[in-house]
């Protein structure tokens, strides 16, 4: 069999609410609207008798050592459910920031999960490629089939694909990683501590760009405040994204640092892109879609 590619695409939060912190296994609960970005990281794998992963790219290096990426461990976990899975050499080109509050090693892993699927003609759906990204992380299963919908739970109760239109945006990253763990430190929920807030509000399933705003504008991210007391510059980027002409809305994804903002149209996103990018030379800065 000839060598399997696809994409490896940020993951954002469009919208990010902190239910509170579950007594059980005090993993916080969440309710997120998420979408993916044109922008992504890239998987290959050639079928080989042993498993292996290269990485390459412009943040390969902050990405830490190859033997923990996330590629591996979910391959690992995929191989102890599947007896006699079939696996392989894998290539990834690591472009999308780290620590960077959209997803990048889950998403690099369900990418893996999609791969090895493909190449053991096993369905998305089979419980053993389920378990194996609960295994891996709390984001994996939103990112086995990037679209957009809402995620629930620690991650691990996802909803149907809502087929929204794509969103023309701007992504930042103004350099600095941002580990999840402080940031829902600085949250301050012990377990059992519920938060306060308003409901997440309703998404219509293919909701044109109006609709979608008009619904997640009250929405809110419940990480962000503790993000800034973490990582200030976070609102610089903020205001940056809603400083440029055709910004609709500008909101943190994850726990930061990225922001992104949702655009009136192509040609903005691009002005904004652009302008902010001769701005800050340092900052990673992309004008992508978000569905």
């Amino acid at each position: 069999m000839t060598r399997l590619t696809t994409r490896a695409p940020a993951k954002i939060n469009l919208t990010l609410h902190v239910l509170g912190r579950r007594p059980g296994d005090g993993y916080h609960a969440l309710e997120s609207l998420v979408a993916f970005a044109g922008a992504a990281d890239a998987l290959t794998l050639a079928p080989a008798p042993a498993l292996s992963l290269t990485a390459s790219g412009p943040t390969a290096g902050p990405a830490g050592p190859t033997a923990d990426n996330l590629v591996l461990r979910v391959a690992r976990h995929l191989a102890e459910r599947v007896p006699g899975l079939r696996l392989g050499a894998f290539g990834l080109v690591k472009r999308l920031p780290v620590a960077a509050g959209i997803g990048g090693g889950s998403s690099d892993a369900a990418s893996a999960l999609r791969l090895l699927a493909e190449l053991n003609r096993l369905p998305l759906d089979h419980p053993a490629v389920i378990a194996a990204a609960r295994a891996t992380g709390a984001d994996v299963p939103v990112c086995l089939e990037p679209r957009a919908r809402m995620m629930r739970g620690a991650g691990e109760a996802i909803g149907p694909a809502l087929g929204l239109k794509p969103l023309p945006a701007v992504l930042i990253n103004p350099g600095v990683p941002v580990p999840t763990a402080p940031v829902f430190k600085a949250l301050g929920l012990q377990v059992g501590d519920k938060l306060a807030g308003a409901a997440h509000p309703a998404i219509p399933p293919d909701a044109d760009a109006e609709t979608l705003l008009a619904a997640i504008r009250s929405a809110r991210n419940d990480l962000e405040a503790p993000a800034l007391s973490v990582a200030p510059v976070i609102g610089t980027a903020l205001a940056s994204l809603r400083a440029q002409p055709g910004c609709r809305l500008a909101r943190m994804s994850g726990s930061g640092a990225t922001v992104f903002a949702v655009f009136s149209d192509r040609h903005a996103a691009s002005r904004a892109a652009r302008a902010i990018a001769a701005a800050k030379p340092g900052w990673w800065t992309v004008a992508t879609y978000l569905r």
